[in-house]
């Protein structure tokens, strides 16, 4: 296979959101939009793109608010009109109910995870395990490459997911890297040949609002956790 005959996705997360209010009082994830963070976010990343002359053949979301808005706003900047494809089953790995999660097993609902190798049993908050995230990922993915009438794609996610594709496609086994860093509205970079085991992995986490990402060094899902033990108490 010649170098030119691979393809390229371009796949991001989709811009910041906040899914706790200053009490931490949850709001509900399956309508939770960008908040002005995640416009940035959005809007920056859409500008690389743009500077770099890159033309999408494909824009696939997961469906949910979030990655509708972050999808829209790259594509504003990139100046294409695109219709969005939602694929339902990209959504993130969906979690069970906070209130029945007891303190002390909190913390490990959170982040767990997104831990190391994650077993395919751990629970994500107590709801979908990663095994069934797997389940629904790899044969999305599969069924992306092989489609051939397309040459750049640009998808927008989710951290969860976005693990479980970037897992998927640099060790070609069904594992979940859980601590693959996915900042808020970062662009990966992947290449796809014919062949099933034929990725190269290009670009991961790249942020362009805080390309050297010094402002943190903690996780989404254990700011996450801090945010919502407010509500406890804890």
């Amino acid at each position: 296979m010649s170098f030119s005959q691979r393809r390229r996705i371009f796949l991001m997360r989709h811009g910041s959101v906040t899914y706790f209010d200053s009490a931490g009082k949850p709001v509900l994830p399956e309508t939770v939009p960008l908040n002005e963070a995640g416009r940035t976010q959005a809007t920056a990343a859409g500008r690389v793109f743009a500077e770099s002359g890159i033309r999408f053949d494909r824009v696939i979301i997961s469906g949910l608010p979030r990655t509708v808005e972050t999808a829209t706003r790259v594509l504003a900047e990139t100046g294409q009109q695109i219709e969005l494809e939602r694929w339902e089953e990209m959504v993130e790995i969906r979690g069970g109910k906070l209130s029945a999660i007891p303190d002390a097993d909190l913390k490990e609902a959170f982040t767990g995870a997104f831990e190391g190798v994650a077993p395919e049993h751990k629970r994500f908050l107590g709801g979908e395990s990663i095994g069934e995230l797997m389940d629904r990922i790899h044969p999305a993915i599969d069924r992306l490459r092989q489609d051939s009438n397309w040459d750049t794609v640009l998808l927008v996610l989710h951290g969860g997911v976005n693990r479980a594709i970037l897992s998927y496609a640099l060790t070609g086994q069904r594992l979940f890297l859980g601590n693959l860093a996915q900042t808020a509205g970062c662009i990966n970079a992947l290449d796809v040949g014919e062949a099933e085991a034929d990725w190269v992995v290009r670009l991961i986490n790249y942020s362009p609002p805080s390309q050297l990402q010094a402002e943190s060094r903690g996780t989404t899902m254990e700011a996450l956790f801090h945010q919502y033990r407010k509500a406890r108490e804890l």
